[in-house]
């Protein structure tokens, strides 16, 4: 007998009535029995249900969770009730955070067709006192609200979604998936009842156009007609329902859709064949209904999955966190749900598994995969005190990890935001596209009125099929899918590629870009200062001398000590003294000895001005208290894939520039290294904004690369800014994108991409409006029958959304990790 959990399990979510997930271990007691939920979202709401003394609601509800197709404007009280909870702090905190006194929450919006959809969604919302920004994906059919509590509450604004015909729930991971899965189910029915439903009518149709030419008794004829009706009528009733009630809610809201003359086609037809099989006069258009039906639905299906690849490629991120970690408490481990590990919290991660959260590696060392987050396929190197982040895996050995950062804060919630952020924010080429096909409807109706009362003042028994084949042949689906589609699709391969994007317009403003701008520490640098190269002066040899460096320098987080720090041996330092600007001086077994700038060194030994090897480089000098000991040179690394992406860039077309606040002589050895003529050097955060201001104002599209907090203004400035994945917080937050995997190579894909998404969105647009523009006159002609005017209408829109999966293709580039030294300039520690 299988236990009443496992009972619960089998019968869905108690809650919403959606599957729980395999491994989904979510419940709530009520009625003194454990009930299983499907998601952390709708068992907070059970729990806020009792605990606020309103259990009854489950004793006495009707159905488990409310129709999708509620409409209307009076709320059934029970939902009502149940939206109210949703202004519950327990409630919300799952879902909704606060930004400048705004509340603001991401929901996923069932019903969803078309652009027009949005565009009522917005709208609307947008009009309700209170809130400050309604904004709908197309492609995701997620929404992201912000308002505020002091004059409206979120369960008004889910009223109000539900008023005008659709339903909202609040996003998350696994309750998207139990929708996408739902959606996937209705429309796999509704595809299979209207393909069932237009062989069998095609069948009869064949029977009944050969027994027009060879002969067919009237009973047969008549019952044939019957036969036809009852098969279609399924189809048009539940396949072609969605349409419908698309169709009403427009018409409700007085706004336009192409869902409007695709009803008024299968209900047209569909009506006149009743008429004409009841009354045994006239033609019957059976076939084309169910073809037509069959036909769009495919296309929908299609673009539905296109979009749901795209919303689980977005909780996919999410879901890499892992549901359990090992917690140490007092040496012990205990095994906990990651989603209760705090910040302080001390864990263990062993090979193969996934880091819990962000954090510091306080003991051991390892190689971490990162290539979810970065599109980087080689491991990355960690030991103590380097940053994991959550959903990382770790490769080789056991790390102890300190967590830093949990939930909203991590990293990868981060980035999840920057992506809804991205997407909710649509470019100038996709407004324009939603616009036109809004106003192409009402065309098209106009149209196809024009055009029926001709051919019915011409030759009536006409009228009814080319009317149809006009409203079916011009429906604009395919100039509704031509933009999202091509921008999902390059979005999406860009962040598998390491190069996400924050803005909506990132794709369109790297297409056009004529100048691209870098920083140089950080940037086309690696940002680090390591030790290039030692040169004794004195009997010990370049270990001996670097361990003593290394002694003096351990206790400091200066950039120029961390480059000793891989060299800390048994050697330690007493007494240690730092000189701001100069160096450190300390004692070692007794003896004392001083590291930094030539003149402060030697002060020490009271020695005669000695110069380093050569004249290039940032050299600082090891004395004790007779002599010089060791020459080093320090250096910051040119990046090893700068040289081949600035030479990329330039086939590309585009003029390269470096902007740094370094004054030093590395900036021209850096740029002369690299191939780049243009260099401005020495500047402020404010002389750098103005530089690229000067620029856009002379015609130059620019793109702007950089990585730390005084990178921000001119980040801010530009057309297009690119921040670098290891770059400051703040940078991160104002650029238009992020390079997660701080690969510069990736910057040629991303402007590559862009310009062919480009290239894709003209080819769709054209493609959709040619299309448009040929058929109209042949349907209105009488040249296009309405099973062509079907086939037609889906093949244009599968040939827009297969053309814009095109851009799913970018082959991913492999970084070859080389060991070899590169030869590099010097960083100086003078960036502003």
């Amino acid at each position: 007998m299988p236990s009443q959990t496992q009972a619960n399990h089998d019968e869905g979510c108690y809650h919403c009535g959606l599957p729980i997930p395999p491994g989904s271990d979510f419940s709530a007691e009520i009625d003194g029995k454990t009930r299983q939920m499907c998601c952390p979202g709708c068992q907070a709401v059970a729990q806020t249900i009792v605990s606020s003394g309103l259990d009854t609601y489950y004793r006495h509800r009707t159905a488990t969770a409310a129709s999708p197709e509620l409409n209307g404007r009076q709320l059934p009280a029970e939902l009502s009730r149940e939206l109210a909870l949703y202004d519950q702090p327990s409630v919300q905190k799952s879902f909704v955070t606060r930004h400048e006194g705004l509340l603001e929450a991401s929901l996923v919006v069932e019903g969803i067709t078309c652009a027009a959809c949005v565009w009522l969604l917005e709208h609307h919302l947008t009009d309700v006192d209170g809130v400050a920004k309604a904004s709908v994906n197309l492609t995701n059919h997620r929404a992201r609200i912000q308002w505020n509590p002091a004059q409206i509450n979120l369960s008004q604004i889910l009223t109000e979604i539900y008023r005008i015909g659709y339903q909202a729930h609040p996003w998350h991971p696994n309750k998207e998936e139990q929708l996408l899965a739902a959606e996937h189910k209705r429309a796999i029915r509704r595809l299979g009842v209207a393909g069932l439903g237009m062989m069998q009518v095609m069948m009869m149709a064949v029977a009944l156009y050969a027994g027009a030419l060879q002969g067919i008794e009237s009973t047969y004829q008549s019952f044939i007609r019957w036969t036809s009706l009852l098969i279609a009528t399924p189809v048009v009733i539940y396949a072609a329902r969605p349409f419908f009630d698309a169709a009403l809610r427009d018409l409700r809201t007085r706004k336009l859709s192409m869902d409007v003359p695709v009803s008024i086609a299968i209900g047209g037809a569909y009506l006149a064949s009743i008429w004409a099989t009841v009354t045994n006069t006239g033609e019957i258009y059976f076939d084309s209904v169910t073809m037509f039906t069959f036909f769009l639905l495919i296309g929908r299906f299609l673009e539905m999955k296109a979009r749901h690849r795209t919303g689980r490629a977005g909780n996919a991120m999410l879901n890499l966190l892992p549901t359990s970690a090992l917690r140490l408490v007092d040496g012990e481990e205990q095994l906990v749900p990651a989603n209760e590990l705090n910040a302080g919290d001390l864990v263990r991660v062993r090979p193969g598994q996934t880091i819990p959260a962000d954090g510091i590696i306080e003991e051991g060392h390892s190689s971490v995969d990162e290539s979810a987050l970065t599109g980087e396929y080689l491991p990355v190197r960690k030991t103590e005190n380097d940053s994991v982040v959550g959903g990382t895996i770790n490769v080789e050995n056991p790390l102890l990890v300190r967590i830093s950062e949990v939930g909203a804060d991590s990293r990868l919630s981060a980035i999840v935001r920057l992506l809804d952020r991205a997407a909710e924010e649509k470019p100038q080429v996709a407004r324009i596209a939603d616009k036109v096909s809004s106003y192409f409807v009402a065309a098209v109706l106009l149209t196809a009125t024009v055009v029926g009362g001709s051919w019915y003042l011409l030759e009536p028994a006409n009228a009814l099929w080319i009317t149809l084949s006009v409203l079916v042949v011009t429906c604009p689906c395919a100039l509704s899918l031509a933009t999202p589609t091509a921008l999902t699709a390059a979005t999406g391969t860009l962040r598998q590629n390491g190069f996400l994007i924050t803005r909506g317009h990132v794709l369109e403003s790297l297409s056009r870009a004529s100048h691209i701008i870098f920083d140089k520490t950080g940037t086309l640098t690696e940002g680090n200062l390591s030790l290039q190269a030692t040169h004794p002066l004195a009997e010990l040899d370049e270990q001996h001398c670097q361990q003593l460096a290394a002694a003096l320098e351990a206790y400091s987080e200066h950039p120029i000590a961390r480059a000793f720090h891989p060299f800390i041996a048994d050697q330690h330092a007493s007494d240690i003294e730092t000189t701001v600007g100069q160096g450190i001086e300390g004692l070692i077994n007794g003896q004392r000895y001083r590291i930094g700038k030539p003149d402060y060194a030697r002060a020490l030994s009271d020695t005669a001005d000695i110069q380093p090897p050569i004249a290039e480089g940032h050299w600082l000098l090891l004395c004790n208290e007779s002599q010089p000991l060791a020459w080093f040179r320090i250096n910051d690394q040119i990046r090893r894939e700068a040289k081949e992406t600035i030479d990329q860039l330039h086939a590309l077309g585009l003029k390269c520039e470096m902007l740094t606040g370094d004054s030093s002589h590395a900036v021209k050895e850096t740029a002369d290294l690299l191939g780049i003529d243009t260099v401005t050097s020495g500047v402020s955060p404010e002389q750098k904004l103005a530089h690229v201001k000067a620029l856009q104002e002379n015609g130059a599209q620019v793109i702007m690369v950089g990585d730390g907090i005084n990178d921000i203004p001119v980040l801010a400035g530009a057309e297009t800014s690119i921040a670098m994945g290891n770059a400051s917080d703040l940078a991160r937050t104002n650029a238009d994108s992020v390079l997660i995997s701080s690969d510069l190579r990736r910057l040629v894909d991303a402007i590559s991409l862009a310009r062919y998404s480009r290239k894709i969105i003209r080819q769709n647009l054209s493609w959709a409006l040619i299309y448009n523009l040929m058929a109209l006159p042949l349907a209105a002609l009488g040249f296009v029958a309405p099973y062509m005017a079907a086939i037609g209408m889906s093949a244009s829109s599968l040939v827009v959304v297969g053309n814009a999966l095109r851009l799913s293709r970018l082959r991913r580039r492999k970084v070859q990790k080389s060991h070899a030294a590169t030869p590099t300039p010097h960083a100086s520690t003078q960036e502003v």
